[in-house]
């Protein structure tokens, strides 16, 4: 992993990630399996298991809970971002769209922030 960040989260923010997170999962795994999408197994399980070591899992599941500072790497931020792209393409056809794109948009201008663009171009180069 590279260029990690200490980050504080909210309880909300962390319980959005894991939600994100058993999306990405659930869509690897399903019937409805992107075609071609380069998921990282091996980063996604060590990232919710991070999370886990953050929160406990009713504060996951809820929200509820104090603020924390964790650490993120620019591949756990982009692995993220693939995910909210892919719900957000999931759910185009749905009432709600445009809720989950302000909340896409949102979330990623969050997280990308603590990476200058630089960095962002350099691990979309392969350099990551």
């Amino acid at each position: 992993m590279t260029l990690p960040r200490r980050v504080t989260l909210s309880t909300e923010a962390g319980s959005s990630l894991w939600q994100i997170l058993g999306i990405v999962f659930d869509s690897i795994t399903g019937e409805s399996a992107p075609s071609g999408w380069p998921v990282d197994t091996e980063r996604l399980v060590d990232l919710e298991g991070r999370l886990l070591s953050w929160w406990d899992p009713v504060e996951l599941e809820t929200g509820d809970g104090p603020d924390r500072e964790v650490e993120l790497h620019i591949e756990d931020v982009a692995l993220v971002l693939s995910g909210m792209a892919y719900t957000e393409v999931m759910s185009a056809e749905l009432p709600w769209f445009e809720m989950v794109r302000w909340t896409s948009d949102f979330v990623t201008a969050e997280l990308r922030a603590h990476w200058t663009e630089a960095e962002w171009s350099e691990l979309g180069s392969g350099g990551g």
